[in-house]
Formats: structure tokens, sequence, C-alpha cells
């Protein structure tokens, strides 16, 4: 299917590794022209040779720290303007609410919020000025379903759904649209250590702490087993497309079926 997205702009946060890189190979191989942004200089510079080894050529790495304005600032005067913004920077991690301090509330909002805020800010008018464009938050399906050990982490999706939602409802009359992705749990990076640390066995393997994650923590789940990063990426792509013109304001579930919801 071709999504119609030859030569835009696209800009990905958080994309040396995980569902950001997927997301990033997947809108390349549609042709866009890309742009990924990290903190780490050497996993950056992996992460556009992996993607032109995908057959893209128009990709380039921008070391930038999104996290702080000065970080958005940055960025934003290397790439004034795009056609697609897809916010996915974001940390996670299970710990009890007691526990969780002021410092670490403050940290997973500038992280996982301000980010997105901030990049949105300075790109967003310009694409209502051009009556189109694409901004798509990746969220989370805690967002809706929170977990009782990532209270922070679950608060900070939340934030980005009625974030994205608000900022829809400035598009009418223009073809500029604001949806948000809310993925289960995906197989990235650190998802290893991560299953690892909820695990009743720390010496557990990587199949035994999956398995066990889903049976207990996840036993909802109709997938029972982990996403795969492509198949996150694959939603995306479509909302950065023309080819989504009537979805806008929505919050898309690609989450194995743990949210049993209809609303």
């Amino acid at each position: 299917m071709d999504l119609q997205i030859k030569d835009q702009k696209a800009l990905v946060t958080g994309s040396s590794a995980g569902i950001g890189l997927e997301i990033a190979r997947k809108l390349a191989t549609e042709g866009a022209s890309i742009i990924i942004s990290g903190r780490d200089q050497a996993k950056l510079e992996q992460a556009v040779d992996g993607i032109r080894q995908s057959g893209a050529s128009d990709v380039v790495g921008i070391v930038a720290n999104i996290t702080t304005a000065e970080g958005a600032d940055f960025l934003f005067r290397k790439v004034p303007e795009v056609d697609i913004l897809v916010n996915n920077l974001g940390i996670y991690e299970s710990k009890p609410f007691a526990d969780i301090t002021d410092a670490d509330w403050q940290r997973y909002f500038d992280v996982n919020v301000m980010s997105g805020v901030r990049l949105t800010r300075r790109y967003f008018p310009r694409m209502l000025e051009k009556k189109t464009g694409r901004v798509i938050f990746v969220s989370s399906e805690t967002g809706l379903a929170v977990d009782p050990g990532m209270i922070h982490y679950a608060m900070t999706k939340t934030a980005q759904l009625s974030i994205a939602r608000g900022l829809a409802g400035l598009t009418k009359g223009t073809a500029v649209t604001v949806n948000s992705v809310m993925p289960g749990p995906t197989r990235s990076e650190g998802i290893a250590d991560f299953l690892r640390s909820i695990a009743s066995d720390p010496n557990a393997t990587v199949e035994e702490a999956e398995a066990e994650f889903f049976a207990t923590a996840r036993s909802g789940s109709l997938l029972q087993r982990l996403i795969e990063p492509e198949e996150i990426a694959n939603m995306v792509a479509f909302l950065a497309s023309p080819l989504s013109a009537a979805t806008n304001g929505a919050a898309i579930r690609v989450e194995g079926g743990l949210v049993h919801s209809l609303a």
C-alpha cells in the first residue's frame, strides 16, 4: 500500500532504538525524509546507518536533549519545519507509589510530557497555517488502564491523551490531525531488565520473565506476548498518512487487547 508520504519531512523523537527507531524506519521506507533525535551520538549514528541499510537515503540524526527547553529550541533551530511530528520519547519503570519521589514525578513529567509539548508548540502553528500536517503522540495502554506499580508513568501517558485530544480541537477546518497511539508491552532494548525487575525470580530468562508477566501482571492480554516494535510502527505510519484523514483526536489502541472497556 502506498501511504502517500513520499518526500514528507518527519521528525521522530526518542528514535535511536525501540519503537521510535522502527517508526522512523517505516516512514523512511515509505519515502519520507527522516530526522531522528536522541542524546547519545554513537547510538544515533548507529540508528541512522540501520535505517539507511533498509534502503532509505534521506535520514539524519540530531543530538539534542529535548527534555529541556534549551534542547527543544536547539532541535527546532536545526529543523524549523516538519510535516509529521511523532512524539515518541519516553521512559518507564516499575516503582512502589510510596517510593516515588518528587524528583521522580518531575523527571517523568519533563521527559514524557513536556518534550512533546515543547516540540508541538513549535511545529503545530505552522501546520495550522499550511492547513496540513500530522502530530502523533506515542502514549500507552496504561494511560487508560493504570498499573498500580507504575502510577507516575501512567500519569504522563494519560496527560498525553488529553493534550492530543485538546490540540485536535484546534484543527477544525484544516487537514491537520493530532492523534495518540497506545502501545501495550512492547519488545524493546530495556524490556528484559524491566521484566526481570518485576519477576519473582531475578535470575529468570527473558522468556520465563515474559511468560510470568503475562500470567500475572498482564493476564488480561488477548495477545499474551510482547508486541513487536514494527507492529506499533505500522499503525503510526498509517496515522501519518493522508489515508488517515478522517481520524483526528483519536486514541488508537495497539495494546494486544489489554484494555477491555469500550470507551
